[in-house]
């Protein structure tokens, strides 16, 4: 399975002959370093196009226009502790800002893809170490770095202490110019709005979980997708030099299509939804897969009739700018009629503009209404009436639904918001009052109930739809806060023992699970599998804290961070209720916890981003409705199987 990587994150290699690929839509130079354990690279220790071969890394020929390595790890100096792989422009646009993201991916010999990670959040930088391949007791890893540098390769180079470095960049330019072709890149409309930040394909994460980073923006933060850059403003209509690729580089094709019938809905009308005709795959990769197209129709439609609009006003300044500039036409009834007709023309543009974006959302909005109803319950809301008929899986789904996303344009279009299982990172609930307007009008103790009841809510959705065994579930409450909306997972008993309190709790937990992250991992890396104790719990394992970080002591502190760092890749997995303001005494060394989490809120927030067009996506918690006892339904059901199961 492959990893969807966020800035901060790492990921362990299973091989040690790999490739790391590069895709990027403008062009780019690719360079790896060899760093040793004091962070320094050395002239001799950068492969590049016009120098492709170090010990255990290959440039392979064409990685001019299309960049790529070739990696032996095992062949790699033991001096070297780690590989850096860079990325610089090697042409228009001026900036990673202006332009979509890149991609980078490792992939094994065998054409699997092993880890990926998109570069968000570069707004003046020209040159970046994407990713880092190291060494870690005897094995290895990859973790996403995507530290820029507006200074460009040059700078790049001296900060990891290579001597020559600018002569060296201004080298890897000129091998790299003449294979540069000379296109303009397209340009839209972003925007970010500052905060903190997760592209998805049916092969990988969430439609659109991993094309949305959780943070205003998509810097920094979730995770990591600050000040609103300078919006480039078309000269002409749209997209000028050829149409922008939304789709993500890894999106797996679609199936081949049987014949061709009639539009289901009858001339003049949308064709319904197709996901029952991907030949060859599942029902719920096929809804999956439409999820997922349904995202990236709605990103599409929006960024073209956000740019319309700009360009429309563009326009509209001009014209008003020529009427003023004339002193004959600034006062009188010919500058009136100027200025009235500049504005007329923006009116009609836009107009046009909204009428082909209301045509769009009006067939996704039919698509949905016939989408929601058929989805599996482990993509749907708790008030579709396939949680009434709820049975405990004997399968794992693809994926889960967290909660919905929508756009400013159309608030009633919801599209599921998926994270692939088993989980690839943490989740986190912000509790904190200043993390969005909404959140800052609540009241602190309602909006840390709302936080723990939509914990509670993610936890139980997760235990629904594991096979009875497969899933364990831990929860620290160190001062006892959450006793309320706990109330479901402690009287269903569905939890592996009670809520821990206190410090002792914590260090109680926490180490049970280091210990367990400890004996997999090594187990992992040694291929011995069959020496685990027997008597180890082998089910995915989820550990809920509330009220981070109180209870918790510096040691109790690092076990955690180790947790979110190592824990995914053998199936530890967190899910956090806190306000980051309670751990500022820390500093920035929690930074790469909160990175490492997706960050999701208890209360609607625009603090989704993807890594494309920039659309500050608007989430909504899958909370169960007011009222309804569904969700304790649903987890005495799992309580009798795990029970009949364990017979």
């Amino acid at each position: 399975m492959t990893a969807e990587l966020v800035r901060g994150q790492n990921h362990p290699l299973p091989h040690t002959r790999l490739d790391i690929r590069v895709s990027a839509g403008h062009p780019v130079v690719a360079c790896a370093t060899f760093v040793d354990d004091r962070g320094t690279a050395r002239e001799e220790w950068i492969a590049r196009p016009g120098a492709p071969v170090l010990p255990g890394v290959e440039v392979p020929p064409g990685a001019e226009s299309a960049p790529r390595f070739r990696l032996d790890l095992d062949a790699v100096p033991a001096e070297a502790q780690q590989i850096s792989v860079l990325l610089a422009l090697a042409g228009p646009p001026e900036r990673f800002g202006a332009t979509a993201a890149p991609f980078v991916a490792v992939v094994a010999d065998s054409g699997e893809e092993i880890a990926s990670f998109t570069v968000t959040g570069l707004e003046s930088e020209t040159a970046v170490v994407a990713l880092e391949v190291y060494r870690r007791q005897g094995a290895w890893k990859v973790r996403a770095v995507g530290q820029g540098y507006a200074g460009g390769l040059g700078d790049l180079l001296a900060d990891q202490g290579v001597a020559r470095a600018r002569e060296i960049a201004d080298a890897v330019r000129a091998v790299v110019a003449p294979a540069v072709p000379r296109t303009e890149p397209a340009r839209l409309s972003t925007r970010t709005d500052g905060g903190a930040p997760a592209a998805p394909g049916p092969d990988q994460s969430p439609a659109p979980d991993a094309a949305l980073a959780g943070g205003r923006t998509i810097p920094d933060g979730p995770s990591a997708p600050v000040g609103p850059p300078q919006t480039p403003v078309p000269d002409g209509p749209q997209v000028p030099a050829g149409p922008i690729n939304y789709s993500h580089p890894r999106r797996r094709p679609a199936a081949p299509p049987p014949p061709v019938a009639p539009p289901a809905g009858g001339p003049g009308r949308p064709a319904g939804p197709v996901a029952g005709d991907a030949t060859g795959w599942s029902m719920d990769e096929r809804l999956y897969n439409q999820v997922w197209g349904m995202f990236e129709d709605l990103a599409r439609a929006v960024a073209a009739y956000r740019s319309a609009v700009e360009f429309a006003e563009s326009r509209m300044d001009k014209e008003l700018d020529q009427v003023l500039s004339d002193p004959r036409s600034r006062i009188g009834s010919g500058g009136d009629a100027a200025r009235a007709a500049a504005r007329a023309k923006f009116e009609q543009l836009r107009d046009q503009a909204r009428q082909v974006l209301d045509r769009d959302l009006a067939q996704l909005t039919a698509e949905s209404e016939v989408v929601e109803p058929a989805l599996p319950a482990s993509y749907a809301r708790w008030d579709n009436p396939v949680w009434h008929a709820y049975r405990v899986p004997m399968e794992i789904p693809m994926a889960l639904r967290i909660g919905d996303i929508h756009l400013p344009e159309s608030p009633e279009l919801r599209i599921p918001l998926l994270v692939r299982l088993p989980l690839e990172r943490g989740l986190w609930v912000d509790s904190g009052r200043s993390s969005s307007d909404a959140a800052l009008a609540m009241d602190e103790g309602a909006l840390r109930r709302q936080a723990a009841d939509t914990a509670v809510a993610l936890a139980a959705r997760l235990i629904a739809v594991y096979p009875p065994g497969e899933f364990t579930v831990h929860v620290i409450d160190p001062a006892g806060s959450a006793a309320g909306p706990l109330a479901p997972l402690v009287e269903t008993g569905v939890l592996a023992t009670p809520p821990a309190p206190g410090a002792q709790g914590v260090h109680s937990v926490l180490s049970r699970l280091t210990e367990r992250v400890d004996l997999v991992s090594m187990a992992m890396r040694g291929g011995a599998a069959d020496a685990l104790p027997p008597d180890l719990d082998r089910a995915e394992q989820l550990l809920i804290v509330n009220d981070f970080p109180h209870g918790f002591d510096d040691r109790a502190v690092t076990q955690l961070r180790y947790l979110a760092d190592e824990g995914p890749a053998v199936g530890v997995h967190l899910l956090m209720v806190a306000d980051r303001e309670d751990a500022s005494a820390y500093g920035p060394v929690l930074d790469p916890l909160w990175r490492s989490l997706l960050r999701i809120t208890p209360v609607p927030d625009d603090h989704l981003a993807d890594p494309w067009v920039r659309h500050a996506w608007t989430y909504e918690p899958a909370t169960v409705p007011p009222g309804s006892a569904i969700l304790r339904q649903v987890l005495e059901q799992v309580a009798a199987a795990r029970r009949s199961w364990g017979r």
